[in-house]
């Protein structure tokens, strides 16, 4: 005679949109020698059952049984909203507990079958009919097109199940009002400067801070630090050749080199370059304003600090398009700079952010979810890191970066600036070189540490990278003992190849994938999914959390400037440059939306908000790989105590796990 049990059940229902449910939800539980337990409807009397966000539980007496190896689940249509989205059922027996992670809409009338711990390979998965029909619903949900010629292809609707569940935190509209409020400020009327102080003027104690920037923006140390220390740390190279395009002499430069002539500095590897070729003829949002596509010099000094040594603000060198010097007249100089820091500006906005991080990786999260089950071991390890980012993108598209919105508004060129930067870069951007932070270093001569001191960026960057790579190779060595288990997921194989399928056939269309849409190796799989989680969390980081800092204060970083550029070296003044600046309307439109911008709304990088793994060595390894986070922050904080300035941004205790801001 069969002994009986006390089954304690607990439902989580997911924190979604519509996630609640008002409908009948039975269960039973199973053991794989064939036995199982009776149906159990799941129901308290005076208790509203199933809503989201909320943690349910119940208490049923059943058929012994040796373990509970998978749940049986499913639900009516009862009720005014039958819809259920389950994140997790946890059932305990004799001090028992088994784990069944589902992270799934459960349908009407289906019965849904959940093992313990819920992660297989698909040619491990008993269930292969039901995992067949969720990949066939998602591509039915998750859909690629390109909705800009040249983007980045990303989800061509917004699914349900992405929806933010607390939209107050992404309503940038009501953010900025409250951020004025809770400021003090007094609304800026409409206008032009008076004077810088004027301008400094406008700060307040309790939201508005003075940025670093304020003190420091004339300084050419605090320029040469703009390029390794700030949003735009990946476009500086090390120079090999003076380009014959700039018309540079060594008598012109002699002042700034310190003894030594530009051969030797090469030859030292102490010269470096900055080349905005990707913006020459970029169009403006205004037919009034100008963008330039200059190309600069760096060089590192006796004190190892970077100093620029000449700046030319377009391409072909002229008459018209001197080679501007630090020797130049004061605000000459400075006037050059403001130019340089605005295309500087325009390129980071537009791709180094928005395109290289959040449209990229949204057709990344996409092909992820249509092509790899919510059991894969893949999945798990990947979607935690594109929590909300398309519910994000959607939102930020449509206000924003749309006609009208913030960016045509705030930025000289626009949308439809940003737009053709993106189209440029997206053709030229390979995962295995831009996307792959080593290869992108040695790609610009600045992997070795001993080459451009003072590098934050790259010191810390790495730090966390390899990190992240070692993580991953831990993981999915789990699954994949052999080749042969990679080469045979019929899953991943499907994720690979979708993601270098040409846009034009509704694939991804990424360039420079390890394995070319076949991944036959650990090392392969490794580079990709270590690319994906750095992109986004490290670069993401890097790239949007200094804002407020930079644009928060004109002079230090324009998005927009009036007027044309210096075509001579005639003797300039401040008038000129506040002449220069954005009105003080747009200038206030700017600060709020850094300063939003610039805010963490989710966890740090490896405290993941969603837990999707439960598979105890997975779980060691995450343990792992968090206990090398916190090291890497040690190292980190105590380097920045003698940084001058800190550079605080790669600091794992300050990275977000998702683009989710």
């Amino acid at each position: 005679m069969s002994s009986t049990a006390i089954y304690e059940i607990s439902v989580k229902t997911g924190d979604k949109k519509n996630a609640g449910t008002d409908a009948n939800v039975e269960i039973c539980l199973h053991c794989d020698d064939g036995s199982k337990t009776a149906t159990y409807n799941l129901d308290k009397f005076f208790r509203n059952d199933f809503e989201r966000g909320q943690k349910d539980s119940f208490s049923v007496t059943g058929i012994s049984l040796a373990r509970v190896d998978y749940i049986e689940i499913w639900r009516d249509t009862k009720g005014i909203l039958d819809d259920w989205y389950v994140d997790v059922i946890e059932v305990i027996c004799s001090k028992k507990v088994f784990i069944f992670p589902f992270f799934r809409w459960i349908k009407a009338n289906y019965h849904y079958k959940v093992r313990h711990l819920d992660t297989s390979l698909p040619a491990d998965d008993p269930f292969k009919e039901q995992r067949r029909m969720e990949i066939n619903d998602a591509r039915q949900e998750y859909q690629l097109t390109v909705k800009e010629p040249g983007f980045p292809a990303q989800v061509k609707s917004l699914p349900e199940d992405e929806q933010f569940s607390f939209d107050y935190v992404w309503d940038i509209s009501k953010r900025k009002a409250h951020a004025i409020f809770l400021s003090k400020i007094v609304k800026l009327t409409s206008g032009n400067w008076k004077d810088i102080d004027d301008l400094k003027n406008i700060y307040t104690k309790e939201v508005f801070v003075l940025p670093e920037s304020v003190a420091l923006w004339t300084n050419d140390e605090y320029f040469g630090y703009q390029r390794i220390a700030k949003m735009n740390n990946t476009v500086i190279e090390l120079c090999t050749a003076v380009p014959k395009k700039m018309a540079v002499t060594d008598a012109m430069v002699k002042q700034s080199l310190e003894g030594v002539t530009l051969a030797e500095a090469i030859q030292a590897k102490r010269l470096f370059i900055v080349d905005y070729e990707i913006l020459d003829g970029v169009p403006c949002g205004r037919d009034e304003s100008v963008i330039c596509a200059p190309v600069a010099l760096f060089f590192v000094n006796g004190k190892r600090k970077l100093m620029p040594i000449a700046i030319q603000l377009f391409q072909s060198p002229g008459k018209d398009n001197p080679v501007f010097l630090p020797t130049d007249p004061e605000y000459t100089w400075i006037t050059a700079k403001l130019w340089f820091n605005h295309a500087d500006s325009t390129y980071h906005q537009s791709f180094t952010h928005l395109g290289g991080t959040h449209l990229m990786m949204e057709g990344v999260a996409v092909v992820t979810h249509r092509n790899l089950s919510p059991s894969h071991p893949i999945f798990k390890l990947l979607a935690p890191h594109f929590l909300f980012l398309l519910a994000l993108n959607t939102r930020a598209l449509s206000n924003l970066v749309s006609p009208g919105g913030w960016a045509d508004r705030a930025m000289s060129v626009g949308i439809r600036g940003m737009f053709e930067v993106i189209r440029r870069k997206c053709r030229l951007w390979r995962l295995d070189i831009d996307g792959t932070l080593p290869k992108d270093l040695e790609r610009r001569g600045l992997l070795k540490d001993d080459v451009l001191p003072g590098y934050y960026f790259r010191d810390d960057a790495l730090l966390v990278y390899n990190a992240i790579y070692n993580y991953v190779v831990n993981y999915i060595k789990i699954y994949y003992e052999s080749a042969d288990k990679l080469v045979s997921d019929t899953e991943l194989q499907d994720w690979a190849a979708e993601t270098v399928l040409s846009k034009e056939k509704g694939g991804l269309g990424l360039l420079g994938v390890p394995g070319n849409g076949k991944i036959t190796t650990i090392d392969q799989l490794a580079t990709i999914i270590t690319s994906h989680i750095y992109t986004c969390s490290v670069a993401h980081a890097a790239a949007n959390f200094p804002q407020y800092d930079q644009y928060g204060f004109p002079p230090a970083y324009p998005a927009s400037i009036r007027g044309k550029p210096p075509t001579d070296k005639t003797p300039l003044t401040e008038t000129a440059v506040l002449a220069a600046l954005p009105d003080k309307e747009t200038t206030l439109d700017m600060m709020v939306v850094t300063y939003i911008l610039s805010e963490r709304t989710t966890n740090c990088l490896g405290n993941f908000e969603v837990q999707y793994v439960f598979d105890p060595p997975a779980l060691a390894v995450i343990e792992e790989f968090k206990t090398q986070l916190k090291a890497i922050s040690r190292q980190i904080r105590e380097k920045n105590k003698t940084r001058e300035p800190p550079y605080p941004w790669l600091d794992p205790q300050e990275i977000p796990n998702a683009i989710s801001i």
